[in-house]
């Protein structure tokens, strides 16, 4: 997504993946990402917000890389999968 800001959306399209993703990334990873749902935005637009700053080292980017390749290959979102919610 494009952004004029430093900081990185990624978009997952789904709030419950959206959620499961940012808190395995905490509690497996030790990485804090902030899941952006609804009603900040629309439904079907969730995302994963980056603030990525000077102080970040080139290591934790690249931990960061690593742990994201590792659970997008494992979330259905990153397969084309979506789940639909009956309250949706």
């Amino acid at each position: 997504m494009e952004n004029p800001s430093h900081i990185v959306p990624v978009m997952v399209g789904d709030p419950v993946h959206c959620k499961a993703v940012t808190d395995t990334l905490l509690n497996h990873y030790r990485i804090y990402v902030q899941p952006i749902n609804y009603p900040t935005v629309p439904r079907g637009t969730e995302r994963m917000r980056f603030t990525p700053s000077p102080v970040h080292s080139d290591a934790q980017i690249a931990d960061l890389i690593a742990a994201l390749e590792e659970l997008w290959a494992a979330c259905p979102v990153g397969k084309g999968q979506y789940v639909r919610l009956a309250a949706a």
